[in-house]
């Protein structure tokens, strides 16, 4: 794995390092997936968490998104998101061997839909779903945490692609 990421500049203002280390590790989940074909995608590692593939990484990280920015910042309705699906546990993860190209373009489109909504609220508005508690967290907060999320699954994705064919690398 050849990679061109780059780090978000050392010196910046509040909202550009917020959303560069988010993008970076975006990048990275992405990145993590590069070469692999669907059967592999879709191989369960970890017998203990046979959710966790590369296909079911990209697919929660995809509907995390969706959670944090268009459920709880915006109020918007959960019922599409099937982190929501109280009928099975982790429906977000299952991917049902749908192309990894698809479910990678759908999380690309999330995350500018994000990218979008960030761009055009303050980081001290707060969420509107008064729902959940973490909807009354500030749109600052709900970027840390999916910083913090997503670097979290990057790791996952680490382990996971070198379980799969060896493969390593950070940057």
């Amino acid at each position: 794995m050849a990679s061109e990421l780059a780090r978000p500049p050392l010196q910046a203002d509040e909202r550009t390092a917020l959303i560069g280390w988010l993008d970076l590790q975006r990048q990275i989940l992405r990145w993590k997936c590069e070469g692999l074909s669907d059967d592999d995608a879709h191989r369960s590692v970890i017998p203990t968490s046979p959710a966790m593939t590369m296909a079911g990484l990209i697919s929660h990280m995809r509907w995390t998104e969706h959670t944090w920015l268009e459920v709880l910042f915006l109020g918007g309705d959960e019922k599409p998101n099937p982190s929501f699906d109280e009928t099975h546990e982790d429906a977000d993860w299952h991917t049902e061997g749908r192309p990894v190209s698809e479910l990678i373009a759908e999380y690309d489109a999330q995350c500018a839909r994000s990218n979008a909504i960030v761009a055009a609220a303050s980081l001290d508005d707060v969420g509107r779903h008064t729902g959940f508690r973490s909807g009354s967290a500030n749109l600052r907060g709900m970027l840390i945490h999916l910083i913090e999320e997503t670097g979290r699954h990057a790791g996952h994705a680490d382990i996971v692609r070198e379980l799969l064919d060896g493969t390593k690398g950070y940057y």
